[in-house]
């Protein structure tokens, strides 16, 4: 049976479409590009998957045929896949639940001999020889545990392992008796909860309660503590191994919201610990010592998982930099251009650490943790992006220029460093934390309430609200820079999706809608798509203030200023058949309001000469005030007539009766 692998995109997609109309499961089609769906990886990232990560295995099954179509409709070229040829029979593979791809490419890969370096006792040696895999299964519901477990695994190579990224979902719990050596790392949902992911894993361990004797695991839990449930999952998955007969080759690790520095002590411990299980899962720790030097191999920067030469996996391009450069003693800004060559799969922060280091060490910029930090927005090739995981071969244009400037619409402080003191004293008044009203129920230690949500409610909300980073929402805005009194769609973002939640108490639902509404509440952004421009951060954002905008119309039932400017371009539509300018803008005003209009804007001018046609003026105060629209000599800005009117009309109807 053949099972697809991976799929990825190469560069120079025509965005034509045609892949996704094929196989919309697999492929979403961006403005710039075609990318790999997150829900079918195994590393749920949402991406050309250049990197190579896994399908997860019920995908590669089902979908073969489609991606392999969509593969020959391309015009340029450019889908590629890898195909995995299984000899297990048609009809017990499908009547055996699938276990995903990894464990079958792991298996494979372990089979393959290791290079030993000289120098190696031969203790070590031994524990070299034989199957070497070592399973990391990942519980993650925002793709933080995904993250780490992939970095888990380029590291463990380093070990002479043959490490496997595995997502939960899906996975074999029979799958855990054969392994001789698994590391978990796993976040903690709401109260206590499992990730999505993993939920059904863990029922299934429970269920089964497979017999783990001969099994080496480590635990890193990532959670928040300002929960009770402190890492709770992780918690749990640490006491049902020994529960079950395995091993804790080292004790769990929590980890907070800043996970990334316990992570590293934990990685930095636990691989070379459980690389001296050897092929019978016998535990040599007397070899630990010996193993964790083999693994440093004299570079520091291979044991912290920085980029080096020896993790090049994209070849080099020459790259011509215009990096904006600004002095605050001196308030005078610039651009330095330099050409360099750099490897292609590097990060934009990979290349301004190369800048610091070798080229000019006064040069600013936020250093992030290489898993998506917030605060280290730059514009890049007129993108706005996180510096720490944008990738150069991403965001290059064919003309080899990369032009890297502060991130938008907020104060520079020096070079690429903005003021975000702004963003988090308009979030402070905005107060978008949860603050629940009482209610019945079971209560926790401390007394709160324990809330409940239903399962697709709650996979909706997460969904609406999967923003890498609401700082880099805050500068897609084209109206901060001239509104300073603006809070900005990142602000406006975060308080409209707790109003969502059926959690918020309705005393603060109540201050929410009041402050959305404000003047300077989400009716202060001119347009929303220069937001949704922004890739798929920033429609996701442009739809949640879109979902505000409609609430509040609905809300004020077609009231006040905007509520009016709606219901009568409806009705323009509607009546007339046509988009057009002149009659809209009587419509709004009516006949009151013309009068009141008389001397500002288009009245005034026609009736001082100014007319766009430089025709005489009455003829402009006749077509304004009488019917039909555009008898008089200004021209229409907008005056075409409205495609399938039958359909506008119907959806007018069915969105408000009054229309």
């Amino acid at each position: 049976m053949s099972i697809i692998a991976k799929v990825w995109i190469e560069e120079d997609c025509i965005t034509c479409d045609a892949c996704q109309d094929i196989c919309p499961e697999v492929f979403q089609l961006t403005d710039e590009t075609s990318q790999i769906v997150a829900a079918v990886r195994i590393d749920g990232v949402f991406d050309r998957n250049t990197g190579g990560s896994l399908l997860k295995a019920d995908f590669g099954k089902e979908f073969v045929d489609y991606i392999k179509e969509a593969a020959e409709a391309c015009p340029v070229d450019i889908i590629k896949f890898e195909m995995v040829e299984t000899s297990a029979p048609a009809a017990e593979a499908e009547a055996e639940t699938a276990a995903p791809i990894a464990e079958f490419v792991a298996t494979v890969a372990a089979a393959a001999p290791v290079s030993i370096s000289a120098g190696t006792s031969d203790a070590l040696t031994a524990v070299f020889s034989g199957d070497r895999t070592l399973t990391i299964l990942f519980g993650s519901q925002t793709g933080n545990a995904a993250g780490l477990a992939e970095k888990t695994a380029k590291l463990a190579a380093n070990y002479e392992l043959v490490a496997n990224a595995v997502d939960m979902d899906g996975y074999n719990p029979a799958s855990l008796v054969g392994c001789k050596r698994v590391l978990i790392i796993t976040s903690t949902w709401g109260e206590g909860d499992m990730p999505d992911n993993a939920e059904d894993f863990w029922q299934n361990v429970n269920s089964s309660s497979p017999t783990l004797a001969g099994v080496n695991y480590s635990v890193c839990a990532i959670g928040d503590s300002s929960y009770d449930e402190f890492c709770k999952a992780g918690v749990d998955w640490d006491q049902k191994f020994s529960a079950l007969g395995a091993t804790s080759i080292q004790q769990i690790q929590l980890c907070d919201v800043d996970f990334n520095e316990p992570w590293a002590a934990w990685v930095k411990t636990v691989l070379p610990r459980i690389a001296c299980v050897d092929d019978a899962g016998i535990f040599h720790e007397s070899l630990v010592e010996e193993m964790s030097a083999y693994g440093a191999g004299g570079d520091d920067s291979v044991s912290s998982g920085d980029f080096t030469p020896g993790t090049v996996v994209m070849d080099e391009i020459s790259v011509t930099l215009e990096l904006f450069r600004y002095c605050p003693s001196t308030a005078q800004s610039g651009w330095d251009t330099i050409s360099c060559a750099v490897p292609a799969h590097a990060t934009v922060e990979d290349l301004l650490i190369c800048i610091q280091q070798d080229v000019d060490g006064s040069l600013a910029f936020r250093r992030g943790t290489n898993g998506g930090t917030p605060t280290t927005g730059v514009r890049v090739n007129g993108r706005i992006v996180l510096a720490d995981i944008a990738r150069i071969s991403d965001l290059i244009g064919a003309s080899g220029n990369l032009k890297i400037e502060p991130a938008p619409g907020l104060p520079i402080i020096r070079d690429l460093i903005v003021d975000l003191s702004g963003y988090e004293a308009a979030r402070a008044r905005a107060e978008p934390w949860m603050r629940a009203d009482p209610r019945e129920g079971v209560r926790l230690l401390n007394g709160a309430a324990v809330a409940t949500m239903d399962a697709s409610l709650a996979t909706e909300l997460h969904q609406k609200s999967d923003i890498l980073s609401y700082q880099l929402i805050q500068s897609m805005s084209d109206t901060s820079s001239y509104d300073k009194a603006y809070e900005g769609p990142g602000i406006h973002l975060q308080q409209w999706l707790r109003a969502e939640d059926p959690r918020c108490g309705a005393e603060q639902r109540k201050n929410i809608i009041s402050s959305l509404n404000e003047t300077d509440g989400v009716w202060a952004e001119a347009d929303l798509s220069s937001i949704a421009r922004y890739g798929f951060d920033g429609k996701l954002a442009a739809n949640g203030l879109n979902s505000a905008r409609a609430y509040l119309l609905n809300a004020s039932n077609y009231g006040g200023k905007h509520g009016r400017l709606v219901k009568w371009y409806g009705r323009s539509v509607k009546w007339t058949g046509n988009v057009n300018e002149t009659t809209l803008y009587r419509q709004v005003l009516g006949p009151l309001g013309l009068i009141g209009n008389i001397f500002n804007g288009i009245s005034a001018r026609m009736l001082l000469g100014f007319t766009r046609n430089g025709g005489p003026p009455i003829r402009g105060l006749q077509g304004l005030l009488m019917p039909p629209s555009g008898i008089g000599k200004i021209p229409n800005m907008i005056n075409s007539k409205v495609d399938a009117h039958h359909e506008v009309v119907s959806l007018f109807n069915k969105i408000d009766k009054r229309f």
